[in-house]
């Protein structure tokens, strides 16, 4: 019979663990500060350790190189920003489409405006980085993937989807180029403007698929 395996140590009330997963947290939070500081090029192993008051041997811990710590970064940023589109669209789930439309645009653009330094990480210049590059195309692929899937009970029976997910692919894509042109400085428009200009740029090119309102 195999002699019982010793209980996990634990330091400060705290298991290996949980000790583990706080240097992690520590490292995005050091590389997220940095990132929105500096950009994305100045997020280094040696300067996240530095800023988490850690040393390299934590870094690779948790993460592999730098790219996998970066692209932690990133998806943190996407999902709490697509949560926040989902929920909003999800209070006015008896609204038209049009109106959620418009709702998602309002609470994405001015989260944007409230809060440029965490919108360079999804809307910033990330040229020389392959996988932020890659992010960035898997964002806009799933991102239109949800947006097809919310209006889908409000779509037109006739509609062809190759036809409907091109629409959205322009209209996505779209978007995050206005979002770049804005935080550059290269559209001036107060944020409230600026969703009135894409919602009546959602609405034009979603005219054609979407089922008449009223009886």
């Amino acid at each position: 019979m195999s002699s019982p395996q010793p209980a996990t140590r634990r330091y400060g009330g705290k298991s290996a663990d949980q000790r583990q997963s706080e240097r992690r947290n520590a490292l995005v939070g050091a590389a997220l500060e940095i990132w929105q500081e500096q950009g994305w090029a100045a997020v280094t192993m040696r300067g996240v350790c530095a800023r988490a008051a850690l040393t390299d041997r934590y870094f690779y811990e948790s993460f592999a190189n730098r790219d996998e710590l970066l692209a932690t970064v990133w998806d943190q940023l996407r999902d709490e920003t697509l949560a926040m589109v989902l929920r909003t669209v999800a209070e006015r789930a008896d609204e038209p489409a049009l109106d959620q439309l418009r709702a998602a645009l309002h609470v994405v653009v001015h989260h944007i405006n409230a809060e440029p330094a965490r919108a360079q990480i999804l809307f910033g210049d990330h040229a020389g980085s392959a996988v932020l590059e890659q992010r960035r195309r898997q964002t806009v692929q799933q991102a239109t993937d949800i947006l097809i899937d919310l209006a889908h009970r409000f779509l037109r029976d006739d509609t062809d989807e190759a036809t409907f997910r091109i629409y959205v692919l322009l209209g996505i894509g779209g978007f995050v180029e206005t979002m770049l042109a804005w935080r550059s400085g290269l559209i001036d428009a107060d944020a409230d403007a600026l969703v009135d200009h894409l919602a009546d740029i959602g609405s034009t090119l979603s005219t054609r698929f979407l089922r008449p309102e009223g009886p």
